[in-house]
């Protein structure tokens, strides 16, 4: 009579699939929270995003307004046309000028061909970490800064 040593492959194969049936159900109901380095992440996007209409503008001679929307939780390029969808855990939140060059804005941060800028402030944040990107008005320049949150 041999010894039976180790395991069938029936065996495994049902562990395995045990394993794989808790993992569908445990996986989704984990909370899936942005961490601090992924607010930095989107804040450097979003960044990212504003300096590349800013040069489109300068380089194209045209103007370029980058769009936001607090409701649909998006940034949008002018220039290139990219979104970005923010996550539902991030506070999302713009101070943007209400008139500019004569005209009405206030949900763009808008860029000139000379560089310039009607300016703006993004804020994300969740607990524990804070950013805003910010928009210099005169200089059209673009810069993060880190804000304490608790």
């Amino acid at each position: 009579m041999r010894g039976e040593d180790g395991f069938t492959l029936i065996e495994v194969v049902c562990v395995l699939a045990i394993i794989a049936l808790l993992a569908v159900i445990a996986l989704p109901q984990s909370p899936r929270a942005t961490t601090a380095q992924g607010l930095r992440g989107y804040a450097v996007e979003i960044a990212a995003m504003l300096k590349a209409d800013r040069i489109a503008a300068i380089r194209r001679h045209v103007f370029v307004s980058t769009a936001l929307s607090a409701a649909s939780r998006t940034v949008r390029s002018g220039a290139g046309g990219g979104v970005l969808q923010l996550p539902a855990d991030v506070a999302f939140d713009a101070i943007l000028a209400q008139r500019c060059n004569g005209r009405v804005v206030g949900s763009s941060i808008d860029f000139f061909p000379s560089g310039l800028s009607c300016g703006g402030a993004i804020a994300l944040s969740r607990p524990g970490a804070a950013y805003q990107v910010r928009v210099n008005w005169l200089t059209g320049g673009v810069e993060i800064v880190a804000s304490e949150k608790s």
